[in-house]
């Protein structure tokens, strides 16, 4: 197993812990941590000047200059401070798409490299920095803080790079089948997930916490009210408001009767894990409070767009299970009876957050992500049964899958990929690499073959004359006809539950005449249907460089 439950990371250093985060200055730093030299608290909001929001990063830029160079030159002596050289250069790393309001800049010099942070929330950036503190005192793998002027709403901390989980899952998957070396990477997550649960959680400060302490009744309203208002109506889901209400309070009842005293770290999902040198790397944990153990685990494995395919949220489950039987006397049974509902509350708090910020704020690129949230409740509805009946919550649900609005939302995901193959008997059918087995697999044998006629030998189905010779036979067009009628029923069902891949092969004796016209002649009517991304190959004529 890849579960650790004592050894740090190689570089982690146990901070002092003096006293407390004072804001009047920015603290000095010794031998790479931050050293806090006063043990006064002030954990008032100090107010922020409303220009900071007028800030856009997106090209680099503030709306104005004088704003801009005054909050970049606080990022700069901080980093000067610490490097005892000044930056040479500022690279923005979060534009408009972020959602969190921070302004995040990379401040490097020849030799050395920090992330700065800009925010206004002073008792946001006080848990993010304590929290920090606390938890390389535990050994876990987070920045490190260089140095810090709250009464600025500036941080300088570790840069860690720029590869997060969701990057690389994105970069090394085909559709369902991710690469190992993912799968490997998502382990090594959960597998630090308790200790910040339970072992860096046992002596935690929750009094820093923000909004609030715990993960209790208030907030689970918050996160059910956010989805009822910003998606369900923005959304023009129909729903009774008093039936509704009592079907959240009966999840909320049964949510909170979960044990909850363990670390809740609010948002663990792929895009809040850094990977360098391929060991997973934590941010992004100001949010987090007091709570029940399900809530994190459901977060990642039901990220939405990181989309992954339900046995392997199966197997990260497990694994997660099983490194958490190592920090406490684990009862599975029990944990899985309230794990779904946890489930259910982290996807209903992601698609209000995707209403809020797409629907009301018009941001629509966050609406990009509805269709793979959907997707996770489908899957939810066919093979879920939670302990309590919640009826017109499921109805909502349900309204939600069968909703024009929704349905329409342009997102790669709502695309069902075609991938159709051409190739010789001689060499074998394609083999399926999305893990599903294979799909239809036609044998254009029986028509006629264009390669005994010596005319046609240097040609291709792709060529015109291969293309005239096959239109002439009423056959072919009895096949295509058989074909099309299969596909088309199959694309349309495919459609509807939601899947992602089919599979159409043609085989034929070389390959390169009868295989080749028929795969291009599907591909040319499937390209005419909405929601579809064609991908053709030819792998006979590959091998021929053609």
């Amino acid at each position: 197993m890849m579960c650790r439950a004592n050894n740090a990371p190689a570089d982690a250093r146990a901070l002092t812990g003096r006293g407390s985060y004072f804001a009047a200055e920015a603290w000095p730093v010794q031998d790479g941590e931050l050293t806090r030299t006063t043990s006064s608290r002030r954990h008032l909001h100090a107010g922020w000047p409303e220009y900071i929001y007028d800030g856009k990063y997106g090209s680099g830029e503030f709306s104005s200059e004088d704003s801009g160079k005054r909050f970049m030159d606080i990022l700069r002596k901080l980093f000067e401070q610490h490097f005892h050289a000044p930056p040479t250069r500022v690279q923005p790393l979060q534009g408009e798409l972020g959602g969190s309001g921070r302004k995040i800049i990379r401040l490097a010099s020849d030799t050395q490299s920090a992330v700065g942070i800009l925010y206004g929330i002073r008792e946001e950036n006080i848990a993010f920095l304590e929290f920090s503190q606390h938890f390389r005192r535990h050994g876990l793998p987070v920045p490190k803080i260089y140095a810090a002027d709250l009464d600025e709403g500036a941080y300088l901390e570790e840069d860690l790079g720029d590869t997060t989980l969701f990057e690389f899952l994105s970069k090394n998957r085909s559709g369902a089948n991710i690469a190992p070396e993912v799968v490997d990477a998502y382990r090594k997550t959960v597998a630090v997930l308790p200790r910040f649960q339970v072992q860096a959680g046992r002596d935690l400060d929750y009094s820093v916490c923000y909004p609030c302490g715990s993960f209790d009744g208030q907030s689970i309203a918050w996160d059910l009210n956010y989805f009822k208002y910003y998606f369900l109506r923005l959304a023009a889901i129909p729903f009774s408001e008093q039936a509704l209400e009592n079907d959240f309070r009966r999840l909320t009842d049964f949510l909170l009767s979960a044990p909850r005293d363990y670390f809740l770290y609010r948002d663990f999902q792929s895009r809040n894990v850094l990977l360098r040198s391929g060991e997973p790397y934590f941010v992004d944990y100001q949010g987090g409070r007091k709570g029940a153990l399900q809530y994190d685990i459901a977060s990642l494995l039901f990220d939405a767009k990181a989309d992954l395919p339900p046995d392997i949220r199966q197997q990260l489950l497990e694994d997660y299970l099983d490194c958490l039987s190592g920090f406490l006397d684990l009862d599975r049974e029990a944990f899985l009876h309230y794990y779904y509902g946890f489930v259910y509350v982290r996807i209903m708090q992601a698609l209000g957050a995707y209403g809020f910020r797409g629907f009301y704020e018009r941001k629509t690129h966050f609406l990009q992500s509805v269709p793979y949230a959907l997707k996770n409740v489908r899957w939810l509805l066919h093979n879920v049964k939670l302990p309590i009946d919640l009826p017109t919550l499921m109805a909502a649900f349900t309204s939600m899958l069968a909703s024009e609005k929704l349905l329409g939302l342009a997102s790669e995901a709502q695309n069902l990929v075609l991938r159709i193959f051409s190739f010789s008997f001689h060499s074998g059918a394609p083999e399926d690499d999305t893990g599903n087995g294979g799909g239809f697999v036609f044998d254009g044998r029986n028509l006629p073959n264009p390669g005994r006629e010596e005319r046609f030998k240097q040609l291709t189905g792709k060529d015109a004359p291969v293309i005239d010779y096959l239109n002439q036979h009423e056959g072919v067009h009895q096949f295509l006809a058989s074909v099309f009628s299969l596909v088309d029923a199959s694309v349309s069902n495919y459609q509807q539950r939601g899947f992602k891949n089919l599979m159409v092969s043609f085989g034929c004796t070389g390959g390169q005449h009868r295989s080749v016209f028929l795969a291009q002649q599907l591909a040319k009517r499937m390209r005419e249907r909405n929601g579809l991304e064609v991908v053709v190959r030819h792998l006979e004529l590959e091998k021929m460089g053609k």
